[in-house]
């Protein structure tokens, strides 16, 4: 339960911190039945949201972008997926090349997003872009991966690249897409 308050938290500021928040127009995931696919012929279903990407990382951003890297997943990989709805539930659908990563040791680069206080943790979340970063658009979840490292690690407000056990999640209650155990920094 302080794992999800916690998300909930991530969430409300990373949208706080967006500008032009306090603008936003608030609508249905499932799209408007009197909007774009109203004039498309009687009955045709609403498209449904295929999530926000990776993110965007500005080019006013302090923090320096991701390297392409040969030896790391792309998070161009791991956010090309869609959803659907399944039983009043949108889930996420994984490509194959997203479903063949499941129970594989992989290594992948991002930011961190501290779950606990404190310079050293073993439980935080690695997003596509920086979470300081107030030029920076955060993606969904399709952007970040919950982390368990077998030793502290030091946090750090530049990119980090960790290596570990990568799950694809069907059905999390958190609502994450990715979790990635048994998890050690790397260079």
């Amino acid at each position: 339960m302080r794992m999800k308050r916690r998300l909930l938290c991530l969430a409300a500021l990373s949208g706080a911190l967006l500008p032009g928040a306090g603008a936003q127009t608030l609508s249905s995931p499932l799209g408007n039945p009197a909007g774009p696919s109203a004039g498309k012929g009687a009955g045709a279903p609403a498209p449904v949201p295929h999530g926000q990407g990776a993110g965007v990382h500005s080019p006013l951003s302090p923090f320096a972008p991701l390297k392409p890297r040969v030896d790391v997943v792309a998070w161009s990989v791991l956010t090309d997926i869609r959803t659907e709805v399944q039983n009043r539930r949108i889930v996420p659908v994984y490509p194959a090349a997203v479903s063949a990563l499941h129970q594989k040791r992989i290594k992948v680069q991002g930011f961190m997003l501290p779950l606990e206080p404190g310079e050293q943790q073993r439980h935080f979340l690695l997003a596509s872009v920086p979470p300081t970063c107030a030029f920076c658009t955060p993606g969904g979840p399709e952007s970040m991966i919950e982390i368990r490292t077998r030793e502290p690690v030091k946090y750090r407000l530049d990119a980090v690249v960790v290596q570990g056990q990568f799950h694809v999640l069907r059905d999390d209650p958190y609502g994450l897409y990715y979790r990635m155990t048994e998890a050690v920094g790397t260079r």
